[in-house]
């Protein structure tokens, strides 16, 4: 049997036998060296099926350095490496824990309440002049700080504090008593 090689040589010119022919050979063998690193047979196959795909839609990137055995497994431990990686970034629970937690859900009525107020600003909001609505839009709705704002509006950083200061008294104004609450 040679290194791969010539059956990737096969595909690269058409032969979607040789493509089979190179999982056939190649598929248990990777599957087995993944799942030395990330003890999860389940993902290693999926791994394995990421690099056997690397191999279909990044075909230039082999260049028959190595033997093709030797790069799908190189392939395999980066992949399995960034796993590792991602997996321990995630903070995994059992699942009888998962399910022991409280929920945080607000009520039906909180929700409603909460889309009452929505709505009010919105239509208060529409009531004030146009760089007043882009500078409350942009910092409270859209979560851009002042600076950000200001690079977006094409205004100074101080410029936009003070319309936010008089954009929030013109909706305090448009909303009257309740609106003290809503703000």
């Amino acid at each position: 049997m040679d290194n791969g090689a010539s059956s990737y040589r096969r595909y690269l010119n058409g032969d979607e036998e040789a493509f089979r022919e190179i999982v056939a050979n190649y598929a248990d063998p990777l599957i087995f060296f993944i799942d030395r690193y990330i003890h999860d047979i389940a993902a290693a196959e999926d791994i394995a099926l990421d690099v056997f795909t690397d191999l279909v839609v990044n075909r230039h990137r082999y260049h028959f350095q190595v033997s093709l055995k030797t790069y799908l497994f190189m392939l395999g431990r980066s992949r399995a490496l960034d796993h590792i990686r991602h997996r321990n970034k995630l903070q995994m629970l059992p699942l009888e824990q998962a399910f022991s937690l409280p929920l945080d859900e607000p009520s039906l009525e909180e929700k409603l309440l909460e889309d009452a107020r929505k709505q009010a600003v919105h239509q208060a909001l529409k009531q004030l002049p146009r760089q007043l609505q882009e500078a409350v839009h942009l910092v409270y709705f859209e979560q851009l700080s002042c600076k950000e704002a200001a690079k977006v509006m094409k205004k100074t950083t101080k410029q936009v504090y003070n319309l936010l200061y008089r954009g929030k008294q013109a909706l305090r104004a448009v909303l009257g008593k309740e609106g003290e609450q809503l703000l």
